[in-house]
């Protein structure tokens, strides 16, 4: 075991580094985007309960808790490794990372790692909150975790490919503002895409959220608009192509250095 982090410490530093950034900023990384989703479940939940009593069976307050999770878990794994990764890039740090005896999968998932820790704070916070103010059940425990598992990789990796790719700050944020944010708020967090008239139901599914959306309400509450499996294999495959184009560059070393 000492052989083995003596061999990965290189990696184990600068996963450290990137987790004490996100603890370190706390009240902007992890309780801002926690209030603003849980104002999502006050106002949305607790207001329009009273008109929309049940989707699918489901009360309404409970049927929005899986979606928001999944929205602050994207934006907040996405945000941070861009963000992250585009700094160390402006201020010449990543050019320390590279020079030390790591690999190229070490540096890469060791940038990846604040954004998976700073998700898991958000969503569990959320979580937390949720459970407060409504009986959010989890009644797939395993398939929750493996979507959980598909979001995480999917977007830290996008991050810090986006965070790689970014030449300014408005740049890094583009992706979250224009496309995730979105196609978060069009994949169904608010509302069953059943109930949607043709064509706009049709159109949901070439939304790549609304798979991961509905895979995590899975988790949640046993009940989905697509067939499980289809929601996962999805997700999946997105997430192993987004984590593939993120390995690649740090194999190659292409566009690292600003």
């Amino acid at each position: 075991m000492i052989a083995l982090l003596d061999r990965h410490r290189g990696l184990i530093a600068l996963s450290a580094r990137e987790s004490e950034r996100v603890l370190k900023l706390w009240s902007q990384t992890i309780v801002a985007p926690v209030l603003a989703s849980f104002l999502f479940i006050v106002v949305f939940g607790l207001s329009l309960g009273g008109r929309i009593r049940e989707i699918g069976g489901v009360q309404y307050e409970i049927f929005i808790v899986p979606g928001l999770i999944a929205m602050a878990m994207a934006q907040a794994a996405y945000s941070n490794n861009s963000s992250s990764v585009f700094q160390a890039r402006a201020d010449r740090y990543i050019n320390d990372v590279l020079s030390a005896p790591m690999r190229p999968w070490e540096v890469n998932v060791g940038l990846a790692v604040g954004g998976v820790v700073r998700a898991l704070a958000v969503g569990g916070s959320l979580l937390v909150l949720a459970l407060v103010v409504t009986d959010v059940p989890v009644r797939e425990p395993f398939v929750l975790a493996l979507a959980v598992a598909i979001l995480l990789v999917l977007f830290a990796s996008l991050g810090v490919v986006v965070g790689v790719y970014a030449e300014t700050w408005d740049q890094a944020g583009f992706v979250n503002n224009i496309v995730i944010l979105p196609l978060s708020f069009l994949g169904g967090v608010f509302y069953s895409v059943e109930l949607l008239p043709s064509p706009w139901e049709q159109a949901s599914h070439v939304n790549p959220i609304f798979f991961l959306i509905n895979a995590i309400r899975y988790g949640f509450l046993g009940t989905s608009d697509v067939p499980i499996g289809i929601a996962l294999a999805v997700t999946a495959a997105l997430a192993l192509a987004c984590a593939a184009w993120s390995a690649a560059m740090f194999r190659s070393g292409r566009r690292l250095k600003a």
